[in-house]
Parts: structure tokens; sequence; C-alpha cells
């Protein structure tokens, strides 16, 4: 067992149930369709920052080390994709709209994990901070893994049904309307974070 396995798990846990733009898009998800219909974003999520975990540890932390300049672009492609989500949430006022399509489907969600500045940063920390390539890089690079797997899931999953409970509270369109500003505002002050 890695050494420091209470200060990663801690770790993973603030950073993947805090509020961020994967989970604030699993609320609306949650809210607007129903859990079954957002099983695609929970997925994407899960798999998309699981996979992004395993690239690092296998070498890709070595290329945003020599090219620093690759973190800077995903944060800026992340952010533009972040706004064209905050819009599309916040013009789904009705709930005839929201009726018509889910938010994200699994392949953008999976993808995004990529682009998504708050992932990318925590795993790079997770990555630099905990895998040690000598001896007990299997061992401590699987549990790494595993580690931002169960925490994903359990975060988006938990996410997703906070906003199907507030559903139970939508008697109107006002509400839905509401709400889904709320979400969208959110999902723009997560982008803002990423620039203080």
């Amino acid at each position: 067992m890695h050494p420091e396995i209470l200060s990663i798990a801690l770790f993973w846990f603030v950073t993947a149930y805090t509020p961020g733009p994967n989970n604030v898009v699993a609320s609306y998800s949650g809210f607007n369709f129903g859990i079954n219909k957002t099983i695609p974003h929970i997925l994407g999520v899960t798999l998309g920052f699981t996979s992004l975990v395993i690239f690092l540890v296998v070498g890709l932390i070595n290329v945003f080390k020599l090219f620093p300049i690759i973190q800077i672009v995903i944060k800026y492609l992340g952010t533009v994709f972040l706004v064209y989500l905050a819009y599309k949430i916040a013009s789904s006022t009705k709930s005839t709209d929201v009726e018509r399509e889910n938010p994200v489907k699994f392949i953008e969600t999976f993808f995004f994990q990529y682009l998504n500045p708050k992932g990318v940063t925590v795993a790079i920390i997770v990555v630099s901070t905990y895998v040690d390539y000598g001896e007990n890089y299997v061992n401590y690079a699987t549990q790494i893994v595993l580690l931002a797997f169960l925490f994903s899931l359990s975060s988006i999953t938990l996410w997703t049904f906070i906003g199907k409970f507030l559903r139970k509270f939508a008697t109107n369109d006002k509400f839905i309307k509401y709400f889904n500003y709320a979400m969208s505002g959110l999902l723009l002050l997560s982008i803002i974070t990423f620039y203080i």
C-alpha cells in the first residue's frame, strides 16, 4: 500500500466532491433529464478522467513538464467549451426545451476531461507528487488510478442525485428556468477560479 494513501484519498475527495464543471453539469443533467439519461455523462466523466490519469502515469506527465504551454492551451480551450456549455444550459429555460436533448453526450464528456482545467491540474498534481518511478511504480500507479476511478464515479453520481432530488421542488417552468440559470452561473464561476 502507498505510504501516503490517506493523503492521496483526502486530496482526491476534496477535489472530486467540490463544485466544478463536471459536477455542475451532472446536477443540471440529473435535474432536467433524470438519472438514466445522465448515465452517459457519469460514465464519460469517470472513464475520461481515469484514462487521463492513466496516460499521465505512463508518461504524459513528462510532456507537460517539457512543454508547459500545453497546459495553457488546454485551459483556454476548456474555457471556451465551458462558456458554450453555460450558454446552452442557460438557454434551456423551459421544460419543453430540456426534453429535446441532453446537454452533453458520452463522447463529449469523455474528451472534455482532457480539456477540463480543474481535472488536468488535479491529475498532474497527484501523479507528479505521489507516483514514484522506482521499484514500487506499478503498485503506486495502480492505486492512484483506482482511487481516481472511485472518487470520480462516486462524486459525479452524488451530484447527479442532488440534481434529481432538487427536481422534486420544480413545480413550474419558472423554477426550472431559475435552476438552469443558477447552474449556468455556477459553471461560469468555476471558470473564473481557473484564472485567480
